[in-house]
């Protein structure tokens, strides 16, 4: 019968070659076996680098990009909520400074009351009150104008009198176009023609109707 071969396995026959390898290397020069050497480990850093560290390096430059998209959105965030603050402050201070005006303003009611303590305060004066006529109110965009003609005699100091008790009034109360010329028939004594406007809040609805003519315009 003829004899069996023996079958080498795949690990004798790495074993084999491996020797052999060392083998010939061993019976290299020193100089060529640190060239191996040295190509050997020059092979296993590349391999490092291109299969480990460049993945994990595009994955740190991206994770660097979002964090820095982040961060870039948090500012903007942040700068518009700082906004928004300081626009409700601004609100705020706007609103107190509408509220405060618009105490100063009678409502529809209290009008011929604060006409009457206009016309008291030339009497309180001893202003001699000629003309007292109130005109027609001018609409504006939350209030009316409430203009007022007088006619008072009297002396300079009776005068600023009035124009200091009319100042201390809790209406606003406007002097203007004021004209004073002496009197003819007593020394001492001045005419003077003004004209006072006050005025009036205009609630929501009422503000809201526009005047006919205005429409047509």
């Amino acid at each position: 019968m003829a004899q069996k071969k023996n079958k080498e396995t795949p690990r004798s026959l790495i074993g084999q070659k491996t020797t052999v390898f060392f083998d010939r290397v061993g019976k290299l020069s020193r100089r060529n076996r640190l060239f191996i050497c040295l190509g050997t480990l020059a092979l296993i850093g590349g391999a490092y680098y291109y299969f480990f560290f460049m993945p994990i390096q595009t994955q740190l430059k991206q994770a660097s990009q979002t964090l820095d998209a982040r961060t870039s959105q948090l500012t903007i965030v942040r700068q518009q909520a700082r906004s928004l603050t300081e626009w409700e402050e601004k609100m705020a201070r706007v609103e107190e400074a509408f509220y405060i005006a618009t105490r100063a303003l009678p409502d529809k009611k209290e009008v011929p009351s604060l006409l009457k303590s206009v016309s008291n305060a030339g009497s309180s004066a001893g202003l001699n009150i000629q003309l007292f006529q109130p005109g027609a109110p001018v609409t504006r965009d939350f209030y009316k104008e409430i203009p007022l003609a007088m006619k008072m005699e009297g002396s300079y100091l009776q005068i600023a009198d009035f124009f200091f008790q009319v100042s201390r009034l809790n209406r606003i109360v406007n002097i203007k176009n004021i004209d004073l010329r002496r009197n003819k028939s007593a020394s001492g004594l001045i005419d003077m023609t003004c004209n006072a406007v006050t005025y009036m809040f205009v609630e929501a609805d009422e503000a809201g109707q526009q005047d006919p003519k205005k429409k047509k315009g």
